[in-house]
This record gives C-alpha cells, sequence and structure tokens, in this order.
C-alpha cells in the first residue's frame, strides 16, 4: 500500500485577502458570525479554488504588540485546520477586544466553534 502523503499546512500570500474591496465584499455579501473573542465572515469560493483568509484587529484590542500576537494566533488557527473545510471558502476574521491576553488553545477553541456553527467543518 503506498503511503499517503500529508498534505501541506502552509498559509502562502496568495492564500490571503489583501485588497480592501475583497473584505468590503465579503462585509456586503458573505455571512457573519460572533463567537467568542472573532467575528467570522464568510462566502463560499467555488469548488477547487483555494480558500482564502483575511484578518483584522482594530486598536480597541490593545497596543501593536497585542494586535500583531492575536493576528498570528487567528492566522495559526487557520492554517492548521484549512484542510477540516468542507468546501473553499475566502473568510475574515475579526479579533474581538476579548482576544487579547488570550492563548493559542482559546483562541482555537473559539475558531473552531465558529466553524461548526457555520457548517462549514468537515463531518468526521
Amino acid at each position: 500500500m503506498p503511503a499517503v502523503l500529508p498534505r501541506p499546512l502552509k498559509l502562502t500570500r496568495s492564500m490571503r485577502l489583501s485588497e480592501g474591496r475583497n473584505y468590503r465584499q465579503l462585509r456586503l455579501a458573505g455571512r457573519r458570525l460572533v463567537v467568542g473573542s472573532l467575528i467570522l465572515n464568510w462566502q463560499p469560493l467555488p469548488a477547487g479554488a483555494s480558500s482564502r483568509l483575511g484578518v483584522i484587529t482594530s486598536r480597541q484590542v490593545g497596543p501593536a504588540v497585542v494586535r500583531n500576537r492575536a493576528r498570528r494566533l487567528l492566522r495559526e488557527a487557520f492554517r492548521l485546520h484549512q484542510h477540516d473545510l468542507c468546501q473553499p471558502v475566502a473568510m475574515v476574521l475579526v479579533g474581538r477586544r476579548s482576544l487579547a491576553g488570550r492563548g493559542f488553545a482559546g483562541v482555537e477553541r473559539d475558531y473552531l466553534r465558529a466553524l461548526r456553527m457555520a457548517t462549514l467543518l468537515k463531518t468526521s
């Protein structure tokens, strides 16, 4: 039996939302869900496309060091679970004020709970 190669857990630049119009379109045409320390905005993409991510943290989260850490935690949660999505999506994660000072386990828990509530996780 051939060995099963693990899927790469990369988060390349092409997988990131970078233009303001993409964020705006998701806010206007996508769906929204507030769970714990984050807000999830998403919109399905055509089959065969790769999922894309954008992260927003406002100054209300804290100073620059805290905001940057919050963004890193949100990106890492997406990166680790990108292959658990049942379909390709464009999503924007918005960090709320309660994200400041949380550990990765808490952020990951909120992220997975949001995906479950949005029925974006594969059922296995």
